[in-house]
């Protein structure tokens, strides 16, 4: 009988034992499958997030260098509107310039031509003045010749008449006085028609310095 209870022990034992095993073997996998995916997680959450990091500084750097090339691109845009406007404003003076040339060149053109033109008229006078002078001369001339003749017819007419001898040379002496009064009528005709020619010709010449002066400008008006 005392034996008896030795049998039964092993039973009591083995539903102990049994029932501790599973307990032990289902709490270890469970910590190892849950430490594992978290450790995973985290590397790879580490991993993004350092890739993200890297990308957003790249992109960063990038705008930051957009930024930079954009701000230079209108400094230097700023720099060639000032000097198109500094050029546009040159261009400007240089028109303003040009357009008061022209304009002096034009009044310079105008008085050449009116200083001309009354030159020309002035001219026109001395030549009618000359041919005035010109005909006086030949009407003079032609006195002369006439009291010439009629001195000489005078002379031979004293001769014939001895009786009248002092008529005749007093009518000589008229003759002469006439004649050298004519010839000296002559003479200042003559002069006065070698100081018009003259003065003609210093008109011409003037006249002709005018039309070059004229035909000057005109070629600086064209060129302008």
């Amino acid at each position: 009988m005392p034996d008896s209870p030795i049998p039964n022990q092993p039973k009591t034992v083995e539903p102990a034992a049994s029932s501790a095993k599973p307990v032990v073997h289902e709490s270890r996998p469970s910590d190892a499958a849950v430490s594992g995916p978290r450790s995973a997680k985290s590397f790879f959450l580490t991993v993004a997030l350092g890739a993200l990091s890297v990308v957003l500084f790249l992109a960063l750097l990038l705008v930051w260098r957009q930024l930079g090339n954009r701000d230079n691109a209108i400094v230097q845009g700023q720099n060639r509107l000032d000097q198109t406007q500094a050029a546009v404003l040159v261009l400007q003076t240089q028109v303003a310039e040009a357009k008061a040339g022209m304009s002096r060149i034009q009044k310079r053109m105008d008085e050449a031509n009116a200083e001309s033109f009354q030159r020309q008229v002035e001219l026109d006078k001395v030549k009618a003045g000359n041919a005035a002078l010109q005909a006086d001369l030949e009407k003079a001339r032609a006195i002369s010749t006439d009291f010439q003749t009629r001195m000489e017819d005078a002379k031979v007419v004293s001769i014939r008449h001895q009786g009248e001898v002092e008529i005749a040379q007093a009518q000589v002496k008229e003759m002469q006085d006439q004649l050298n009064k004519t010839k000296s009528d002559a003479i200042r005709l003559q002069e006065q028609l070698d100081e018009s020619r003259g003065l003609a010709t210093d008109l011409q010449s003037k006249l002709k310095a005018d039309e070059e002066i004229i035909a000057k400008l005109q070629k600086l008006k064209a060129k302008s």
